[in-house]
């Protein structure tokens, strides 16, 4: 019988089995591999635990210290409002001497100054971030905002020291009898601008709140009109758009939560301002129509008098006023997060 010789050799060396000693030595490498994968499975979960739990620790730190503020506020401020009654809210006598407190006068106060500070430093802001993102040349816009940055660092004492010995004399001889002479003529408004010029006042707290609270917002905003992306503004000039249709419709919507947050940022500062105010503010318990009269606010009573308070229910008034401007700030940033939630549904809608 022939054999055929195109058949190929079979290859001895491949088709020889495994010695037992090397096939001993692959099981054990496997096994050591396998259980060093499970240490280190074992040690990325333990990380894992440990990091989830510390970080909800933190995450609960600061609910616990919220919770523990409102607690430790309401049990000081419960003697006042055992004593007074929701009349603390409406009462405008705050006599120490007589021990009856009322705190319309620091609220009226603290709504009128953030008011006033809002009202000049949102426009002055939003102007201040457009600028550096939209229009100002590259050279130019590193410099400006350092500088915007720096204006956020001065300590507040530091404004409330101008306020009173810079800008107030100013203010007194150069601004006020121009606005009383104008604004102060007026039916309805005129009651607002009328008054003695003395450079403090509810007026100039609110200007100075308003110096103060601009390099915030203008930062918060700067930042995010800068997270816009080029693509989108690019294709709406690229449609014919023009520089104010591209912020109005590109930029705001697409920033209009961190828009909202640089503003309550800033608010929240102007509410719970202290040496600032108390400086310029004028420190009198009375109200007026005219925002060039004395005045205080809710910080500035604190500041004033609660080491000089000597009764338990001053000590107690003064927690009630404490626990009034809490509770104004989060009806602030509650509205807030309303407004924001409207303005996601609405979006939806469309």
């Amino acid at each position: 019988m022939s054999v055929n010789m195109s058949t190929p050799l079979i290859n001895k060396q491949e088709s020889a089995p495994i010695p037992a000693a090397s096939a001993s030595r692959l099981a054990q490498a496997e096994q050591l591999a396998m259980a060093a994968m499970q240490n280190t499975m074992r040690k990325q979960r333990l990380q894992d635990f440990l990091f989830h739990k510390i970080t909800m620790t933190f995450a609960l730190s600061v609910l616990l210290v919220l919770v523990g503020i409102i607690v430790s506020l309401f049990i000081g401020a419960w003697p006042a409002l055992k004593e007074f009654g929701p009349a603390f809210i409406t009462t405008v006598e705050w006599d120490p001497v007589n021990d009856k407190y009322g705190a319309l006068i620091a609220i009226v106060g603290t709504l009128a100054t953030s008011g006033i500070a809002l009202l000049i430093a949102f426009p002055v802001s939003f102007g201040i971030a457009l600028f550096l993102t939209e229009i100002c040349p590259v050279w130019l816009r590193r410099p400006l905002g350092t500088a915007v940055e720096l204006l956020a660092g001065i300590p507040s004492i530091i404004y409330g020291m101008w306020g009173l010995f810079i800008f107030a004399p100013l203010f007194a001889d150069h601004v006020q009898p121009v606005l009383k002479a104008s604004l102060g003529q007026l039916p309805i408004i005129g009651q607002l601008f009328n008054g003695p010029t003395m450079g403090i006042g509810i007026l100039t707290a609110g200007l100075i709140l308003a110096v103060m609270i601009i390099p915030f917002i203008s930062s918060v905003m700067r930042d995010v009109f800068e997270i816009v992306p080029a693509v989108l503004k690019e294709s709406a000039y690229g449609l014919g758009c023009t520089r104010w249709e591209v912020v109005r419709k590109i930029v705001l919507p697409y920033t209009k939560t961190g828009v909202v947050g640089g503003v309550m940022l800033g608010l929240g500062r102007a509410l719970g301002e202290t040496m600032a105010v108390t400086f310029v503010i004028g420190n009198a318990n009375k109200l007026s129509w005219s925002l060039f009269a004395a005045g205080n606010s809710i910080a500035s009573t604190l500041a004033n008098e609660f080491a000089e308070a000597e009764s338990p229910l001053h000590v107690s008034s003064l927690f009630a006023l404490a626990l009034i401007l809490f509770a104004i700030t989060f009806i602030v940033l509650s509205a807030a997060k309303i407004m924001l939630a409207g303005m996601s549904r609405k979006e939806g809608v469309k």
